[in-house]
């Protein structure tokens, strides 16, 4: 018998054979089309035993079709993936002693692309060595040329629509790399803590005591909450507290949010800091107060002899100067819940900032009837019920981030801050000229990068040629088949439905096939930064 060595040689000729006889390419000489667009992989190192689950699974599909007659195409790609490849270069730089803060964007970008193709590369190879019947000669990436002129296209369509727009709300921020993340990057951690019993002396001369676990957020609140049917609080509907350490006064409301069977039934407002907060100050139109930097440390909205201090540090001063002052009536230990960066390891901030979002909400009527209708179909059908339970509840998609690599938003802006969003820069110049009658307009590109899964989303069909109206277009979009794991049910699958509904008419896929997720030792998933590899 062979041995194994032998055998890896003889299955690459065969392979090779194949794909130089043409018998991954789709023929068009069939009336039964079959399509599948593979999940693309980040180039963030190489493929995980996950991958190789999925694109297995994916590779029986295409084969029994192929062989049953089917004009069978399986597109094959990778993902740019963010923040994800800008953690790993960065990293792997750092060994070098080379920092990104010492490099132009330009030049760090370059180090990027360098980094994709060898990290490209070898997926390819990986996927190649799996025996996947792709059609290697449509091979695709989300920043190739093509699909970036399809992402400019959509995130211009959609603003004019007003279905984009930049706002002011909180989002999940990650204080190391200084930028928005998505709810997908937060691992929420369960902690042993402090829970701390704070007294806000009232204009009554009374007081009331709230409870928090991050005390250092005091300098933001701008309200105290308590419940409408809570009798203790009827008679002081005119007070006003004051915030311990400052000289600050701020309202008593009344809100559904408080539980009167919580402790005091009070609770402290900061709507610039906490998601809850901020729904409760947009329904009383509280103040917007933020106290942080960017970098996690105490801003200027605070007294100045906490200002610049780390937010840890400055919990520790906080607490010690409240209980100089008797502003605490005590301290328990307590455990909760607790976001964190699932790259940066850094626990998360709601972070209030200006951000370009998506009318998700909008997006997802159509998304949600297509399945209704049974137009697209989960199987297993349990997972209808999460992809419904996400999309009913659907928040503004925060598509904006503080990061270098990635499809930079295509707006720019004149003098006065006016925004100008077109496909290219001579497309926004021409807008300005005409806006401000001038010959001579210096614009500024905004800085910020696209959340990656938005050009994610417009996989489907950008792989396929879109805008352009091309052949295998027509012929293979919508796609026949999604395999993909139940975690990115929402932050893939549903988007892809929006966009797809959105810009083609039709839904992306008639089937999704979710699998089960393979996982460590430890119960993790398998992911590409995790030691959870194959061999090639």
């Amino acid at each position: 018998m062979d041995d194994l060595q032998d055998k890896k040689k003889y299955e690459s000729e065969i392979y090779q054979n194949w794909i130089d006889q043409g018998c991954f390419k789709p023929s068009y000489n069939f009336d039964k089309n079959f399509s599948i667009c593979i999940p693309p992989p980040n180039v963030t190192g190489s493929l995980h035993m996950g991958h190789a689950l999925n694109n297995t699974i994916q590779d029986i599909l295409v084969r029994y079709h192929r062989m049953n007659g089917f004009n069978t195409l399986w597109q094959p790609g990778t993902d740019h993936a963010g923040i994800a490849t800008q953690m790993v270069v960065e990293r792997n730089l750092e060994k070098e002693n080379i920092f990104r803060k010492d490099l132009s964007r330009e030049e760090f970008i370059e180090k990027i692309w360098e980094w994709k193709e060898y990290s490209g590369s070898t997926i390819i190879n990986q996927l190649k060595r799996l025996g996947s019947s792709c059609d290697w000669s449509r091979e695709r990436f989300t920043m190739d040329e093509g699909l970036s002129a399809a992402v400019r296209k959509v995130f211009v369509s959609l603003y004019k629509e007003g279905l984009i727009y930049k706002g002011q709300s909180l989002v999940n921020w990650d204080t190391k790399f200084k930028t928005a993340i998505s709810d997908l990057e937060v691992v929420p951690t369960d902690v042993s803590t402090q829970i701390y019993y704070i007294k806000y002396p009232a204009s009554n001369g009374s007081s009331i005591t709230v409870a928090t676990v991050r005390p250092e957020t005091i300098f933001g609140d701008t309200a105290i909450a308590v419940n409408p049917s809570d009798e203790r609080y009827q008679s002081m509907k005119d007070v006003t507290f004051t915030i311990p350490l400052t000289n600050r006064s701020v309202p008593l409301i009344f809100d559904e949010y408080s539980d009167p069977e919580m402790g005091s039934g009070a609770v402290k407002i900061t709507p610039a800091h906490d998601f809850n907060d901020f729904e409760v100050g947009k329904r009383h139109n509280l103040e917007l107060l933020n106290i942080l930097n960017d970098d996690g440390s105490l801003n200027e909205n605070c007294p100045a002899e906490y200002q610049g201090m780390d937010r840890f540090d400055a919990r520790k001063q906080v607490v010690k100067s409240l209980k100089e002052n008797g502003f605490i009536e005590k301290i328990e230990d307590y455990k909760t819940t607790i976001p964190y960066g699932d790259r940066s390891n850094t626990i998360v901030e709601p972070y209030l900032t200006h951000q370009w979002f998506c009318n998700a909400e909008e997006l997802a009527k159509q998304a949600m009837k297509v399945v209704n209708d049974g137009e697209t179909k989960f199987f297993p059908q349990n997972w209808e019920k999460t992809y419904f339970q996400w999309m009913e509840n659907i928040r503004p998609w925060c598509i904006s981030r503080q990061i270098w690599w990635g499809h930079q938003i295509p707006v720019w802006y004149g003098p006065d801050g006016k925004e100008f969003c077109a496909e290219t820069e001579a497309e926004a110049r021409d807008q300005a000229i005409d806006y401000y009658k001038a010959d001579k307009i210096i614009l500024k590109r905004d800085q910020d990068v696209l959340d990656t899964w938005f050009s994610s989303a417009l996989w489907p069909f950008s792989t396929l040629g879109w805008p352009e109206k091309e052949k295998t277009l027509e012929n293979f979009y919508p796609n026949s088949v999604l395999v993909t794991g139940f975690d990115i049910i929402f932050f893939w699958v549903a988007r892809m439905m929006m966009m797809g509904n959105k810009f083609m008419s039709q839904t992306p896929f008639h089937t999704v096939y979710v699998h089960a997720l393979v996982r460590d030792e430890k119960g993790q998933k398998c992911q590409n930064q995790k030691e959870c590899h194959r061999s090639s």
